[in-house]
């Protein structure tokens, strides 16, 4: 039984480009035992790409051990692979050392939250209107947690100095678009699909190539297997989001 029951369309504020959807990930089993939790990061690196678990931006320097239960609330865990995820300043400064319940949050390495969050023309981030209430809540719940919608709106929340994240997801957006139009006029060939991943992957956010290459099965895949950690089982043969096996999404 699938919880994603509603279909996507336009709404306010600004016109719905597409699904910028938080990448689910895979970090697998533990590689070994950690002294200190620091000590995890090249393992994480090598499991899941230098991209941010949470905004998906792409950080040659100063990614960092994320704890996704604080280990000042949780103290117990701070050695716990399975308690390891990447976060860039910003996502780790937003989320702080709030305790959140599994049960208000949708998280990348749980469930799959490539379906989860809606993206619109303005840097707009919501939870998709695809979703039952029960997850919009908790999809908003992990959008809140890093400040996923903070673009100084009016009404929304205002990002800092040095958040750049919502104007580095409109460049890339822009870019994955350009890259689409060439995509198409080249042809489906495997060199060009071969030149979208490489794009991507310097460019960064996984989720926006997915949106924008939503019509090319082929690349969708293409990127789905090219991004280290991509969580392969929430995806079918087609690049489409499924239910990750076990979770309610």
């Amino acid at each position: 039984m699938t919880h994603i029951v509603h279909s996507a369309g336009p709404g306010d504020p600004g016109q719905e480009n597409g699904q910028v959807e938080v990448r689910p990930v895979d970090r697998g089993s533990a590689p070994r035992a950690y002294a200190e939790y620091g000590d995890a990061i090249g393992d994480l690196v090598s499991r899941l790409g230098r991209y941010c678990s949470y905004c998906e931006r792409r950080l040659p320097t100063h990614l960092a051990v994320e704890h996704v239960a604080p280990k000042s609330v949780q103290p117990g865990r701070e050695l716990d692979w399975d308690n390891f995820l990447l976060g860039c300043i910003n996502c780790n400064s937003a989320k702080g050392r709030r305790d959140v319940s599994d049960d208000d949050v949708l998280w990348p390495d749980q469930h799959n939250t490539n379906p989860a969050i809606e993206y619109s023309s303005g840097g707009f981030v919501r939870a998709s209107n695809r979703l039952d209430d029960g997850l919009s809540r908790r999809a908003g719940g992990l959008i809140d947690l890093v400040g996923l919608d903070r673009r100084g709106a009016m009404g929304w929340p205002s990002p800092t100095a040095r958040d750049q994240r919502r104007s580095q997801r409109e460049e890339v957006w822009a870019a994955a678009e350009r890259c689409r139009s060439g995509f198409e006029s080249l042809g489906a060939s495997g060199e060009a699909i071969g030149l979208v991943l490489e794009a991507a992957r310097g460019y960064e956010f996984f989720s926006v190539w997915m949106a924008v290459f939503g019509g090319h099965a082929a690349v969708r895949r293409a990127l789905i297997e090219g991004f280290p950690g991509t969580a392969h089982s929430c995806f079918n043969d087609e690049g489409e989001a499924v239910r990750r096996p076990g979770a309610i999404l």
